[in-house]
Protein backbone atom coordinates (compact mmCIF):
# COMPACT_ATOMS: atom_id res chain seq x y z
CA UNK A 1 0.00 0.00 0.00
CA UNK A 2 1.27 3.39 -1.32
CA UNK A 3 0.89 6.04 1.64
CA UNK A 4 0.95 9.93 -0.20
CA UNK A 5 1.75 12.57 2.47
CA UNK A 6 1.05 15.72 2.48
CA UNK A 7 3.77 18.70 1.65
CA UNK A 8 5.09 20.40 4.59
CA UNK A 9 2.96 23.90 4.10
CA UNK A 10 -0.40 22.09 4.09
CA UNK A 11 0.74 20.30 7.23
CA UNK A 12 -0.76 20.57 10.82
CA UNK A 13 1.58 19.48 13.40
CA UNK A 14 1.39 18.19 16.91
CA UNK A 15 5.17 18.16 19.03
CA UNK A 16 5.40 16.87 22.19
CA UNK A 17 8.05 18.10 24.30
CA UNK A 18 8.00 21.54 22.86
CA UNK A 19 9.62 23.95 25.10
CA UNK A 20 13.32 22.56 24.20
CA UNK A 21 15.87 20.41 22.50
CA UNK A 22 14.73 18.71 19.44
CA UNK A 23 10.73 19.33 19.58
CA UNK A 24 12.03 22.62 19.71
CA UNK A 25 14.31 22.98 16.73
CA UNK A 26 10.93 20.83 14.89
CA UNK A 27 8.64 23.26 15.88
CA UNK A 28 10.92 26.42 14.41
CA UNK A 29 11.83 24.10 10.85
CA UNK A 30 8.04 23.31 10.42
CA UNK A 31 6.87 26.69 10.79
CA UNK A 32 9.95 28.06 8.54
CA UNK A 33 8.91 25.59 6.05
CA UNK A 34 4.81 27.37 6.05
CA UNK A 35 3.12 24.65 8.47
CA UNK A 36 0.65 24.92 11.27
CA UNK A 37 1.96 23.70 14.42
CA UNK A 38 0.60 22.74 17.71
CA UNK A 39 3.18 22.58 20.73
CA UNK A 40 2.58 20.38 23.81
CA UNK A 41 5.15 20.67 26.68
CA UNK A 42 4.49 20.94 30.64
CA UNK A 43 6.25 24.32 30.74
CA UNK A 44 3.09 26.70 29.92
CA UNK A 45 5.66 29.78 30.85
CA UNK A 46 8.25 29.03 27.97
CA UNK A 47 5.56 27.74 25.68
CA UNK A 48 4.36 31.21 25.16
CA UNK A 49 7.55 32.88 24.92
CA UNK A 50 8.39 30.06 22.61
CA UNK A 51 4.61 31.28 20.79
CA UNK A 52 5.68 34.38 20.95
CA UNK A 53 9.19 34.03 19.31
CA UNK A 54 7.92 32.41 16.47
CA UNK A 55 5.92 34.93 15.28
CA UNK A 56 3.86 33.22 13.22
CA UNK A 57 0.25 34.68 14.09
CA UNK A 58 -2.60 31.73 14.00
CA UNK A 59 -0.35 29.00 12.64
CA UNK A 60 1.07 27.88 16.01
CA UNK A 61 -1.41 26.53 19.32
CA UNK A 62 0.28 25.83 22.55
CA UNK A 63 -0.97 23.34 25.05
CA UNK A 64 0.56 22.58 28.38
CA UNK A 65 0.19 18.90 29.18
CA UNK A 66 1.84 16.02 30.73
CA UNK A 67 1.90 13.18 27.91
CA UNK A 68 2.13 10.84 30.79
CA UNK A 69 -1.31 11.42 31.34
CA UNK A 70 -3.76 10.11 28.81
CA UNK A 71 -6.83 12.33 29.26
CA UNK A 72 -4.46 15.37 29.12
CA UNK A 73 -3.12 14.26 25.79
CA UNK A 74 -6.87 13.57 24.34
CA UNK A 75 -7.49 17.32 25.48
CA UNK A 76 -4.53 18.37 22.97
CA UNK A 77 -5.85 16.36 19.93
CA UNK A 78 -9.39 17.98 20.99
CA UNK A 79 -7.80 21.90 21.16
CA UNK A 80 -6.08 21.15 17.75
CA UNK A 81 -9.36 20.03 15.74
CA UNK A 82 -11.27 23.11 17.25
CA UNK A 83 -8.49 25.11 16.39
CA UNK A 84 -6.93 23.48 12.68
CA UNK A 85 -10.11 21.22 11.93
CA UNK A 86 -7.58 18.21 12.45
CA UNK A 87 -3.98 17.20 12.56
CA UNK A 88 -1.67 15.51 9.84
CA UNK A 89 1.40 14.63 11.72
CA UNK A 90 2.17 13.62 15.37
CA UNK A 91 5.46 13.48 16.58
CA UNK A 92 5.73 12.06 20.11
CA UNK A 93 9.03 13.34 21.44
CA UNK A 94 8.88 14.59 24.77
CA UNK A 95 10.77 12.57 27.20
CA UNK A 96 12.37 12.50 30.66
CA UNK A 97 15.59 10.66 32.30
CA UNK A 98 17.27 9.56 35.25
CA UNK A 99 21.15 8.88 35.70
CA UNK A 100 22.80 6.58 38.22
CA UNK A 101 23.23 3.22 38.77
CA UNK A 102 20.63 0.99 38.32
CA UNK A 103 20.36 -0.03 41.97
CA UNK A 104 20.26 3.32 43.36
CA UNK A 105 17.66 5.12 41.34
CA UNK A 106 14.35 4.97 43.13
CA UNK A 107 11.68 2.67 42.16
CA UNK A 108 9.46 6.38 42.25
CA UNK A 109 12.33 7.48 39.42
CA UNK A 110 12.35 4.47 36.63
CA UNK A 111 8.10 4.36 37.13
CA UNK A 112 8.53 8.18 36.16
CA UNK A 113 10.67 7.97 33.73
CA UNK A 114 8.49 4.49 32.01
CA UNK A 115 5.21 6.43 32.21
CA UNK A 116 6.72 9.81 30.11
CA UNK A 117 8.49 7.61 27.57
CA UNK A 118 6.80 4.57 26.82
CA UNK A 119 3.03 5.48 28.53
CA UNK A 120 3.32 8.96 26.72
CA UNK A 121 4.28 7.77 23.77
CA UNK A 122 1.70 4.45 23.72
CA UNK A 123 -1.17 7.30 24.25
CA UNK A 124 0.42 10.27 21.56
CA UNK A 125 0.08 7.00 19.17
CA UNK A 126 -3.07 5.74 19.73
CA UNK A 127 -4.93 9.15 19.77
CA UNK A 128 -2.66 9.82 17.06
CA UNK A 129 -3.96 6.70 15.10
CA UNK A 130 -7.37 7.14 15.59
CA UNK A 131 -7.58 10.48 14.06
CA UNK A 132 -5.74 9.36 10.97
CA UNK A 133 -6.80 6.04 10.35
CA UNK A 134 -9.45 7.67 7.65
CA UNK A 135 -7.57 10.54 6.86
CA UNK A 136 -4.26 8.99 6.34
CA UNK A 137 -1.06 11.10 7.58
CA UNK A 138 1.98 10.38 9.54
CA UNK A 139 2.98 8.91 13.33
CA UNK A 140 6.67 9.46 14.42
CA UNK A 141 7.98 8.31 17.47
CA UNK A 142 11.46 9.54 18.84
CA UNK A 143 13.39 6.53 19.74
CA UNK A 144 17.54 6.53 20.37
CA UNK A 145 20.32 4.72 19.75
CA UNK A 146 19.28 3.02 22.83
CA UNK A 147 16.50 1.20 21.32
CA UNK A 148 19.33 -1.34 20.72
CA UNK A 149 22.53 -0.23 22.51
CA UNK A 150 21.62 0.78 26.28
CA UNK A 151 24.18 2.90 28.14
CA UNK A 152 25.39 2.76 31.54
CA UNK A 153 23.65 4.40 34.42
CA UNK A 154 20.37 4.94 31.82
CA UNK A 155 18.72 1.68 32.97
CA UNK A 156 15.06 2.94 32.75
CA UNK A 157 15.86 5.30 30.38
CA UNK A 158 17.30 1.97 27.56
CA UNK A 159 14.13 0.71 28.49
CA UNK A 160 11.76 2.99 27.80
CA UNK A 161 13.49 3.68 24.14
CA UNK A 162 13.67 -0.31 23.74
CA UNK A 163 10.18 -0.51 24.43
CA UNK A 164 8.93 2.18 22.01
CA UNK A 165 10.79 0.59 19.44
CA UNK A 166 9.05 -3.03 19.92
CA UNK A 167 5.72 -0.98 19.78
CA UNK A 168 6.46 1.17 17.08
CA UNK A 169 7.03 -1.69 14.90
CA UNK A 170 4.33 -3.59 15.93
CA UNK A 171 2.05 -1.01 15.47
CA UNK A 172 3.26 -0.54 12.04
CA UNK A 173 2.73 -4.14 10.69
CA UNK A 174 -0.86 -4.13 11.85
CA UNK A 175 -1.32 -0.76 10.06
CA UNK A 176 0.12 -2.00 7.40
CA UNK A 177 -2.37 -5.87 7.48
CA UNK A 178 -5.52 -3.55 7.70
CA UNK A 179 -4.32 -0.95 4.86
CA UNK A 180 -4.76 2.29 6.91
CA UNK A 181 -2.75 4.78 5.32
CA UNK A 182 -0.62 6.23 8.00
CA UNK A 183 3.09 5.76 7.88
CA UNK A 184 4.81 4.76 11.26
CA UNK A 185 8.31 6.25 11.48
CA UNK A 186 10.71 5.13 14.32
CA UNK A 187 13.53 8.11 14.34
CA UNK A 188 16.73 6.97 16.11
CA UNK A 189 18.89 9.89 17.21
CA UNK A 190 22.43 9.52 18.33
CA UNK A 191 24.02 11.65 21.12
CA UNK A 192 22.41 15.56 20.66
CA UNK A 193 23.17 18.69 21.76
CA UNK A 194 19.95 19.63 23.81
CA UNK A 195 18.96 20.28 27.35
CA UNK A 196 18.52 16.77 28.02
CA UNK A 197 21.04 16.82 30.75
CA UNK A 198 19.70 19.54 32.78
CA UNK A 199 16.16 18.20 32.04
CA UNK A 200 17.69 14.77 33.34
CA UNK A 201 17.53 13.87 37.01
CA UNK A 202 21.11 12.74 38.59
CA UNK A 203 22.33 10.29 41.08
CA UNK A 204 25.80 10.68 39.55
CA UNK A 205 28.73 12.58 41.46
CA UNK A 206 29.11 14.66 38.72
CA UNK A 207 27.13 16.27 35.54
CA UNK A 208 26.60 13.45 33.05
CA UNK A 209 28.05 13.70 29.45
CA UNK A 210 26.83 11.73 26.40
CA UNK A 211 29.60 10.16 24.59
CA UNK A 212 30.73 11.64 21.36
CA UNK A 213 30.11 11.95 18.73
CA UNK A 214 27.40 14.79 19.37
CA UNK A 215 25.01 16.07 16.59
CA UNK A 216 22.86 19.66 16.58
CA UNK A 217 19.50 19.20 17.03
CA UNK A 218 18.67 20.23 14.05
CA UNK A 219 20.17 17.43 12.40
CA UNK A 220 17.36 15.53 14.01
CA UNK A 221 14.70 18.37 13.12
CA UNK A 222 15.58 18.04 9.29
CA UNK A 223 15.19 14.30 9.55
CA UNK A 224 12.16 14.31 11.71
CA UNK A 225 10.74 16.61 8.79
CA UNK A 226 11.53 14.74 5.94
CA UNK A 227 9.54 11.51 7.52
CA UNK A 228 6.45 13.70 8.00
CA UNK A 229 6.73 14.00 4.30
CA UNK A 230 7.95 10.99 2.84
CA UNK A 231 7.28 7.33 4.62
CA UNK A 232 10.15 6.15 6.33
CA UNK A 233 10.12 2.80 8.83
CA UNK A 234 13.69 4.05 10.63
CA UNK A 235 15.73 7.29 10.58
CA UNK A 236 19.29 6.59 11.96
CA UNK A 237 21.06 9.44 13.14
CA UNK A 238 24.87 10.10 12.91
CA UNK A 239 26.36 6.64 14.54
CA UNK A 240 23.02 5.45 15.79
CA UNK A 241 22.68 2.84 13.12
CA UNK A 242 25.96 1.52 13.64
CA UNK A 243 25.60 1.40 17.39
CA UNK A 244 22.46 -0.46 16.84
CA UNK A 245 24.27 -2.86 14.50
CA UNK A 246 27.26 -3.50 17.15
CA UNK A 247 24.60 -4.19 20.04
CA UNK A 248 22.66 -6.68 17.73
CA UNK A 249 25.11 -8.59 16.08
CA UNK A 250 28.55 -8.27 18.46
CA UNK A 251 26.50 -7.83 21.70
CA UNK A 252 29.81 -9.14 23.97
CA UNK A 253 31.98 -6.45 21.94
CA UNK A 254 29.35 -3.57 22.35
CA UNK A 255 29.16 -4.65 26.35
CA UNK A 256 32.99 -4.33 26.58
CA UNK A 257 33.12 -0.75 24.85
CA UNK A 258 30.61 0.31 27.27
CA UNK A 259 32.55 -0.93 30.48
CA UNK A 260 36.12 -0.09 29.19
CA UNK A 261 34.73 3.48 28.13
CA UNK A 262 31.53 4.43 27.72
CA UNK A 263 31.15 4.23 31.51
CA UNK A 264 33.67 6.85 32.55
CA UNK A 265 33.00 8.93 29.73
CA UNK A 266 29.29 9.67 31.00
CA UNK A 267 31.17 10.87 34.09
CA UNK A 268 32.37 14.34 33.10
CA UNK A 269 34.09 15.11 36.39
CA UNK A 270 31.65 18.79 36.34
CA UNK A 271 29.30 20.36 38.84
CA UNK A 272 25.91 19.31 38.26
CA UNK A 273 23.92 22.43 37.91
CA UNK A 274 20.42 21.15 37.73
CA UNK A 275 20.66 17.37 39.72
CA UNK A 276 16.81 17.18 40.60
CA UNK A 277 16.15 17.76 36.66
CA UNK A 278 12.82 18.01 35.56
CA UNK A 279 11.44 14.37 36.02
CA UNK A 280 8.46 15.74 37.69
CA UNK A 281 5.71 18.42 37.15
CA UNK A 282 7.13 20.11 40.42
CA UNK A 283 10.47 20.87 39.31
CA UNK A 284 9.60 22.05 36.02
CA UNK A 285 11.03 25.26 35.32
CA UNK A 286 13.65 24.78 37.19
CA UNK A 287 15.96 23.91 34.62
CA UNK A 288 15.66 26.19 31.72
CA UNK A 289 13.48 25.62 28.73
CA UNK A 290 13.25 27.53 25.60
CA UNK A 291 16.28 26.37 23.96
CA UNK A 292 16.78 23.74 21.34
CA UNK A 293 20.81 23.65 21.89
CA UNK A 294 22.49 22.81 25.44
CA UNK A 295 25.98 23.83 26.42
CA UNK A 296 27.68 20.51 25.16
CA UNK A 297 31.74 21.52 25.70
CA UNK A 298 33.24 19.26 22.81
CA UNK A 299 31.97 19.72 19.02
CA UNK A 300 28.61 19.55 17.79
CA UNK A 301 27.72 18.43 14.56
CA UNK A 302 25.97 20.08 12.24
CA UNK A 303 25.61 17.52 9.30
CA UNK A 304 24.65 13.66 9.26
CA UNK A 305 25.82 12.34 6.67
CA UNK A 306 24.51 9.04 6.45
CA UNK A 307 21.01 10.40 7.40
CA UNK A 308 21.30 12.54 4.30
CA UNK A 309 22.20 9.88 2.13
CA UNK A 310 19.32 7.77 3.56
CA UNK A 311 17.15 10.31 2.72
CA UNK A 312 18.11 11.50 -0.21
CA UNK A 313 19.63 8.41 -1.97
CA UNK A 314 18.98 9.90 -5.56
CA UNK A 315 21.01 13.71 -4.92
CA UNK A 316 23.46 11.67 -2.88
CA UNK A 317 23.91 9.28 -5.85
CA UNK A 318 24.70 11.93 -8.16
CA UNK A 319 26.47 14.09 -5.67
CA UNK A 320 28.71 11.13 -5.47
CA UNK A 321 29.27 10.59 -9.23
CA UNK A 322 29.77 13.89 -10.06
CA UNK A 323 32.57 13.66 -7.27
CA UNK A 324 33.98 10.44 -8.66
CA UNK A 325 33.49 11.86 -12.43
CA UNK A 326 35.52 14.86 -11.53
CA UNK A 327 38.25 12.76 -9.68
CA UNK A 328 38.69 10.32 -12.77
CA UNK A 329 39.30 13.58 -14.88
CA UNK A 330 41.80 15.01 -12.66
CA UNK A 331 43.72 12.21 -12.60
CA UNK A 332 43.37 11.71 -16.19
CA UNK A 333 45.02 15.85 -16.97
CA UNK A 334 48.10 14.44 -14.04
CA UNK A 335 48.95 11.20 -16.15
CA UNK A 336 49.31 13.22 -19.57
Amino acid sequence: MRISLKPLHEQVIVITGASSGIGLATARLAIERGARVVLVARNEEALLDIERDLNAGDRVLHVMADVGQRAQLERVASETVARFGGFDTWINNAGSSVWGRFDEVSDDDHYQVMQTNFWGTHYGSSIAVKHLRDKGGALINIGSVESANALPFHSSYSASKHAIKAMTDVLRVELQKSHTPVSVTLVRPSSTDTQFMDHSKNYLPSAPVFPPPVYAPEVVARAILHAAEHPQRDVYIGNAKLLSRLAQNAPHLADWINRTFVYDTIKSGRPDRHPRGALYDSDVGSASDGSASGDYPGVVLTRSLYTRATQHPVATTAAVAVGAAALVALLGRRGR
